[in-house]
């Protein structure tokens, strides 16, 4: 069984896209994926009708040593990649074709950068130093995309993998993989953390997922077969373990995110090369396995995309170097493999963004 604690993998929902951004009037919109033992990241042009994906022109676009994620601004003028292997950041302008033109020199990060992530307003870049137990804070400059590390950064935590935001930008989320705990930081108007409290969520968290509204987070449980949800005190960040927690998934479920209204979760299960789907009750938050669920996926499934839209999800499978497209019933969550099926990456595929 392949585990990010022993290959350089990275999900969270900063590879989602913006959720509330639909589908421009174009015929297709962009996708970016990382593909570390390629040193590149593989542009691809998503179908707003069938979802299918097909090669940027000018596509691949060449990064540092072993990228592990890819995130874009709110702007939609700049992508910012995480190289793991050699502790850098690289800062990309997006043209008008959105093809990636890097622009040096990268810059020097923690060890071990495995996840990146933007705040709403397109201020602060955050990172996941799974190396050095830290988060760097990098502000961002909105004319050229540059980053300027921020006073006080990084600051400590243990064994991130996974970061997300709450849909406010008050709150930053951490999955601390080796303590089995979530952390959650307050974050002030200069990017700075505060608090870092823990809570309880299961072995080995390996992607964290807030609901579109803020109410709800859920945390991937990898070396079980379990997720575990909470509820999220809008004043505080705080979370709440949810009645009947944690939930029964697939085998070693290494990733979650939402449909874009909020009323779907899914669940890729690494081990059992499938992809669970639920309801969520509003008022709780607990899940409930939709009709024909768990879904099959390709061969060792690590990250999940859902289309800014809302109409397709995607998959990453590590083992079969592929990314599975699936449309989503709107209805009922359900998931159908779109006419394409997979789109080929040539190697294991560690995240996506979809702009």
């Amino acid at each position: 069984m392949l585990s990010r604690l022993t290959v350089v993998v990275f999900m969270s929902l900063a590879i989602v896209g913006w959720l509330g951004c639909g589908h421009s009037t174009h015929a297709a919109h962009p996708a970016y994926v990382t593909v570390p033992v390629s040193n590149h990241v593989a542009g691809f042009n998503i179908d707003n009708k069938s979802g299918t994906l097909s090669a940027m022109p000018k596509s691949p676009f060449v990064t540092g040593n072993a990228p592990s994620s890819v995130t874009v601004h709110p702007s939609r003028k700049f992508a910012y990649v995480a190289n793991a292997g050699d502790a850098t950041l690289a800062l990309y302008t997006i043209g008008t074709s959105s093809e990636l033109t890097e622009v040096p020199p990268r810059m020097a990060t923690r060890a071990n950068p495995l996840a990146l992530t933007i705040d709403p307003s397109g201020s602060f870049l955050f990172v996941a130093n799974a190396g050095s137990n830290s988060i760097s804070v990098y502000s961002i400059n909105s004319g050229t995309g540059a980053l300027g590390e921020i006073s006080g950064s990084p600051f400590p935590t243990t064994s991130p993998l996974a970061l997300a935001l709450s849909p406010s930008g008050k709150f930053l989320y951490v999955a601390n993989a080796t303590s089995g705990m979530v952390s959650a930081y307050g974050i002030q108007s200069t990017g700075a953390l505060t608090g870092g409290v823990s809570f309880a969520a299961g072995p080995n968290p390996s992607s964290i997922a807030v609901d579109p509204g803020g109410h709800f987070l859920y945390a991937t449980n990898e070396t079980s077969t379990t997720f575990t949800g909470f509820s999220i005190d809008s004043v505080s960040g705080a979370l709440s373990v949810m009645p009947g927690s944690p939930f029964p998934a697939g085998t070693n479920p290494s990733s979650a995110a939402f449909d874009t209204s909020g009323k779907f979760l899914y669940v890729a299960n690494l081990g059992s090369n499938n992809i669970s789907a639920f309801t969520l009750d509003a008022v709780t938050g607990v899940p409930t396995q939709i009709s024909g669920s768990p879904f099959a996926a390709g061969t060792a499934p690590l990250f999940l995309a859902v289309d800014p839209a809302g109409t397709f999800l995607y998959v990453g499978n590590q083992s079969s170097n592929n990314i599975s497209g699936f449309m989503i019933d709107s209805s009922t969550g359900a998931l159908k493999a779109t006419s394409q099926g997979t789109a080929g990456t040539g190697a294991a595929p560690t995240s996506m963004f979809i702009s």
